[in-house]
């Protein structure tokens, strides 16, 4: 297909949208986007006002499929690509590359309720989260530094609202659900909503034998949330527990894939494999956090958070085996003015940011599994913060301005215990301005117009600076670069249809690589530049609407992205990889499905996505396949005396594809391929008592 014709299919197809609930519990609603009121950027508006490309996930969205990965339900955004190499292992890229993440989440922010997740050092456990705590999340695409700190490539702010009932209740939900490979969960949760204080205990299991060898899981989390309201003043705590265990496989080569997708890692040469050295992570955290918000007089309100966490990590892994003790520490405030009068509203945002984390790693000989003798001993201090200024201005109901510059800083401090008579090796990434400006022209009451010009900034992260081959990187330089977009978004045809459509050209500087040693260690980078241009598209069509007929409603939703992204000024040695297609980013996606729904509480969803050829080098002399994978769940809901009863089954990868989601790329020996489950079935049942 040729670009033209790919590029007019964003405007053609029907597509998806995000809505988000208008009430605080988890309940179900089928308002459209026109209802929905966006938090990003402190905006607090109708997404049709909003001046950046922000998706919306709902709890409907969350429960789209199994309930047990965020994986395919991130993936419905265009431009975000979400891949999960062994089970409850995710990496996830808002409009870029997943060049500098083997693992993890890098170069994305991430807050939950207000509160950052991403350590100091620039990491994010996303994995730690169970999605069925998540009432709904915002997904922010491209630079956001002006208000939420250092990353080029977006944010995620998920949320789990819980409301206040001016007459007191309390509730019990229970559910469980199994599938194929050992696949089971269970959760449970005791809910209580009275008039100014509210108070959530849940609690989820998660397990499975995997697809491949080597790639069982195990998940265990425990969560309590309570907001406490009292005049103009919340107080929201939110702590929770995570046990997290899952098998590494590792990369295969193509031949093995072809052979048996199962496989895991083979043994090469000395180096053994994933079995015999039995690869996994081990990942127990607490976390506890506090936010307040407080109205001041009539028109300021003050919004902070503090949080701690402790992280104990430990990696056996092929060469060696990683134990890391990490101790993380964040404070931040907003203070916010705002003011309106007739058809002219102002508000001014100032708030500053400060993580810190503190990491002892110890790397050990790896022993079939057992840690040997001491290979070395890393101290790594942390501390990024940031100081922002932001002002949105909004005259009568056609035009939004917003304006707003931050200063953001990194830095690290080094020592290697086992070394004797060295001091610590210092790294400051220098303090950046990365500014932030955007317009929006209502062109009609329903549709709406924008351009944006944003600096982004990303210093490298400390696995980045301190990977897994041992040594400390302090000469990596932090990726930067402008950022240039315009879009439209609204409803048309009697608010039927839905649509948010966007193209940027974004020009990073000193991309950060990642690099393999012949063992498969990573290392990084810098790599010149990347050209990181596209166009998406979303779109959602009712073919019927809510009402007293058996079909309660139907739509047809679908979303398109087109990244041909390229490397600019990119050598390495002798090798010029200028003009090469960006790694590990496929030039086409697209998503489509439709929802269908009964009065008598049965519904259908059921999607495809259909994924291009992704480059796995940077040289680009190797590719993964195109893929098509379709997914489909059904149900049914229905109220009883004592509650709500939910029973759903549903398939994953129905066309049964041997494709790999979390592909290794420039990976030593031409290991690329981590195999996603093949054809698997799963089946649950949820009761929520009121």
């Amino acid at each position: 297909m040729t670009r033209s014709l790919l590029v007019a299919s964003t405007f053609l197809l029907p597509g998806i949208v995000f809505s988000q609930e208008t009430n605080n519990a988890r309940k179900e609603t089928d308002s459209l986007l026109e209802e929905v009121t966006v938090t990003a950027f402190q905006s607090h508006q109708h997404w049709k006002a909003v001046p950046a490309a922000v998706a919306i996930i709902t709890s409907k969205d969350l429960e789209r499929y199994g309930n047990i990965s965020m994986v395919p339900v991130f993936n419905t955004i265009p431009g975000v690509r979400m891949e999960e190499r062994s089970p409850a292992s995710y990496r996830l890229s808002l409009r870029g590359s997943l060049l500098r993440s083997p693992f993890g989440v890098r170069n994305v922010k991430v807050y939950w309720n207000d509160i950052p997740l991403t350590d100091g050092g620039g990491n994010t456990y996303l994995n730690l989260v169970d999605m069925n705590q998540l009432t709904g999340a915002e997904v922010i695409k491209g630079p956001v530094a002006s208000m939420y700190g250092a990353g080029t490539g977006g944010a995620v702010l998920l949320r789990s609202d819980l409301s206040f009932l001016q007459k007191p209740q309390n509730s019990f939900s229970a559910g469980t659900t199994g599938g194929s490979y050992g696949l089971f969960s269970e959760e449970a949760g005791w809910q209580y909503n009275g008039k100014n204080f509210v108070s959530s205990l849940q609690q989820n299991h998660q397990q499975s034998d995997g697809y491949r060898e080597q790639a069982a899981m195990r998940k265990d989390v425990l969560k309590w949330q309570a907001n406490r309201q009292w005049g103009s003043q919340q107080l929201q705590f939110l702590f929770f527990y995570t046990d997290l265990y899952y098998q590494t496989p590792g990369g295969i080569t193509l031949a093995q894939l072809q052979v048996n997708p199962k496989l895991s890692r083979q043994p090469a040469g000395a180096l053994p494999g994933s079995v015999q050295q039995k690869a996994a992570i081990y990942n127990k955290t607490l976390f506890g956090a506090v936010h307040h918000e407080a109205g001041i007089g009539k028109y300021f309100s003050l919004k902070s958070f503090v949080t701690a966490n402790h992280t104990a990590f430990t990696n056996p892994f092929i060469t060696n085996y990683e134990k890391r003790s990490e101790d993380n520490m964040g404070i931040g405030s907003n203070l916010i003015f705002h003011t309106a009068r007739a058809q002219t509203s102002f508000q001014w945002t100032n708030g500053a940011e400060w993580l810190y984390n503190r990491s002892t790693i110890t790397d050990y000989g790896n022993r079939a599994g057992v840690a040997d003798t001491v290979q070395l001993s890393d101290n790594v201090f942390a501390n990024q913060w940031f100081v922002f200024s932001q002002a949105q201005l909004t005259v009568g109901d056609k035009w939004n301005f917003t304006a707003g510059v931050s200063l953001n800083n990194q830095s690290y401090r080094y020592k290697r215990l086992t070394d004797i008579n060295t001091g610590y090796a210092q790294r400051n990434i220098h303090s950046v301005l990365t500014p932030r400006v955007a317009v929006l022209y209502r062109v009609t009451k329903n549709i709406s117009a924008y351009i944006l010009a944003a600096k982004g900034f990303s210093p490298p992260a400390l696995a980045e600076v301190r990977p897994s081959d041992g040594n400390f990187y302090g000469n990596l330089n932090a990726e930067y670069g402008w950022n240039y977009e315009a879009g439209i978004k609204g409803v048309l045809l009697n608010t039927r249809l839905d649509f948010d459509i966007a193209t940027y050209y974004f020009a990073l500087q000193d991309a950060i690589v990642r690099r393999n040693n012949a063992a498969g260690a990573e290392y990084f980078v810098n790599a010149g530049g990347t050209i990181q241009k596209g166009v998406e598209g979303l779109i959602r069509y009712q073919l019927i609407k809510p009402s007293q007929h058996y079909l309660q409603g139907c739509k047809i939703w679908s979303s398109y992205s087109y990244q041909p992204y390229r490397f600019d000024g990119y050598q390495q040695t002798t090798a010029n990889y200028s003009g090469n297609e960006l790694t590990g980013v496929p030039r086409n996606t697209w998503i489509t499905g439709v929802d269908i729904e009964s009065r008598g509480g049965i519904y259908l969803r059921l999607s495809v996505n259909s994924t291009s050829a992704i480059p796995l080098t940077d040289a680009n002399d190797a590719y993964a396949d195109p893929y098509q994978l379709v997914q489909a769940k059904w149900g049914y809901r229905c109220m009883q005396k004592s509650g709500r009863l939910h029973i759903f089954m549903g398939i994953d990868n129905l066309l049964n594809q041997v494709y790999s989601l979390g592909n290794d790329i420039n990976a030593a020996g031409k290991r690329f391929y981590n195999t996603a489950t093949g054809r698997n079935f799963f089946t649950g049942i949820q009761y929520h008592f009121l």
